[in-house]
């Protein structure tokens, strides 16, 4: 039987592995392993498994969980950049302690979604992503709420995850105070999938390129 060809390059497999293999040490030590509860960070660490595995269901589930999150993070550092920051999440890349390698690794989220696009246009979208992104992120989300600290970060550690994945509030310097935390938590769980998560999917089901993959 003739083996299967690989619908992904070798070289790119192994530039993607040799990235994430940097990433995850030196996020650990200077962030520490709250930081890998962040969408965009389990999305990179799934597609680094969805390559070697060509898996059409992985990368549509990391799509549907961080393509729309990822244009507001580049938005984000963008507008802090020029001094008008909307929630914060971005400061971190602008504060001089944090080592400026550490820093330079995080411009990820400006690759991670061509890439994403990328991998569908090969693999073709999997309509099971939704259903596969949906109890991850909502875990994520639990853990972040439930171990990881609200903000603002402390002034001798600001790389602390600190509000990770928005649970404490849409604001990095402090909590939301307009309701009940446990409501506002319960709340996002329901407005998460139903106003970017759903749409994604929708989206991604019904363009024609993805719809079958390419050689």
């Amino acid at each position: 039987m003739t083996p299967t060809a690989s619908r992904l390059p070798l070289a790119f497999k192994l530039a993607y592995t040799a990235f994430v293999a940097v990433l995850v040490p030196t996020y650990w030590h200077h962030y520490g392993p709250g930081n890998f509860l962040y969408f965009c960070d389990l999305a990179l660490l799934i597609t680094g498994v969805a390559i070697w595995l060509e898996s059409a269901v992985l990368v549509s589930a990391c799509a549907v969980g961080i393509l729309v999150p990822q244009v507001l993070w580049m938005l984000e550092f963008l507008l802090t950049g020029l001094g008008w920051p909307i929630t914060g999440m971005t400061a971190y890349m602008y504060e001089p302690s944090i080592p400026w390698f550490t820093r330079f690794l995080s411009f990820f989220h400006f690759w991670q979604p061509p890439v994403l696009v990328w991998l569908l246009w090969r693999l073709g979208y999997d309509r099971r992503g939704l259903a596969v992104w949906w109890p991850i992120g909502w875990a994520a989300m639990t853990a972040s709420y439930l171990w990881l600290p609200p903000p603002p970060a402390p002034p001798d550690q600001p790389g602390l995850p600190v509000n990770v994945n928005f649970v404490f509030g849409l604001d990095g310097q402090g909590s939301q105070t307009w309701m009940p935390p446990h409501l506002y938590f319960c709340l996002l769980l329901v407005a998460l999938p139903a106003l970017l998560w759903w749409p994604s999917h929708w989206l991604l089901s019904r363009l024609p390129a993805l719809k079958r993959p390419h050689p």
